[in-house]
């Protein structure tokens, strides 16, 4: 082994030094023309559709298939919302003042569309709603502890102690007896926030593919309609910070439940 290594180490040290010169900006200028090749010809298909910076409106070309693989019923057909103009609207009652320009309008059609929509090729909003769903969440619950009143039913009595001792008690912790559960899925129950995004006018603007179009609750709107004011949220933290999505939150889902 050792003595093949040194017969080709002496082999290129023998070689010319103009030849192994050439030899390399040979290969350089080989790899750089297929890069510049290859690059050009991207650029030029993106330039052809026009609507590179528009990522939201178009499914890219080539994650389109040559030929459908299933047929397109014709009973099935749902149209979805295309106007910039109206989205903003609605995301204006939905983050209340100034929510129109809160989000960018690239962020504001990923919050809306779903992974239903055109087979999620132009992007769906499920990390978004992941983060929304924790900050709801979040937010519910310091409410609900913050609570003067307290929502527990049938909360268990300590007995009474036989050396006459008392428990610590604290008006901090007063509404513990709020964090159970039951309390917590019903103060966010998903027909709760359904009506709620429905009062906004929410569902005008979704994108996604219901299963039967003329049966919009057998196809899961409300939960769809949970999983958008999820995403909606997340996407106010990720762009505007965690202040201000806990406020969005606070004044425009908590309190018209009730809950704060």
């Amino acid at each position: 082994m050792a003595s093949k290594l040194a017969i080709r180490i002496s082999y290129v040290a023998k070689r010319p030094v103009c030849s192994r010169a050439s030899h390399a900006n040979h290969s350089i200028i080989k790899s750089s023309k297929s890069r510049t090749l290859s690059t050009s010809t991207a650029v030029h298909q993106d330039n052809e559709s026009g609507q590179t910076d528009r990522r939201w409106a178009y499914t890219p070309e080539r994650m389109r298939a040559p030929v459908p693989v299933r047929s397109r019923p014709n009973s099935n057909d749902f149209e979805v919302n295309k106007e910039p103009r109206k989205l903003e609207q609605v995301m204006g009652r939905v983050l209340g003042t100034g929510g129109e320009k809160m989000l960018t309008e690239e962020v504001r059609w990923l919050a809306v569309t779903h992974k239903s929509f055109d087979h999620g090729r132009r992007g769906f909003n499920d990390r978004l709603a992941f983060l929304g769903k924790r900050i709801v969440e979040l937010e519910a619950s310091l409410a609900l502890v913050n609570s003067s009143t307290s929502t527990g039913q049938n909360v268990a009595r300590p007995p009474q102690d036989p050396y006459g001792r008392e428990p610590f008690k604290h008006a901090a912790l007063d509404g513990l007896a709020n964090l159970t559960d039951r309390i917590t899925s019903q103060t966010l129950d998903k027909m709760r926030l359904a009506q709620l995004a429905e009062r906004y006018g929410l569902a005008s603007v979704l994108r996604w593919k219901p299963r039967k179009a003329d049966n919009m609750k057998g196809s899961g709107i409300e939960s769809v309609l949970n999983h958008t004011l999820y995403a909606i949220v997340g996407a106010t933290a990720l762009q505007k910070g965690g202040k201000v999505a806990s406020r969005v939150v606070r004044e425009r889902i908590l309190a018209p439940l009730g809950v704060v």
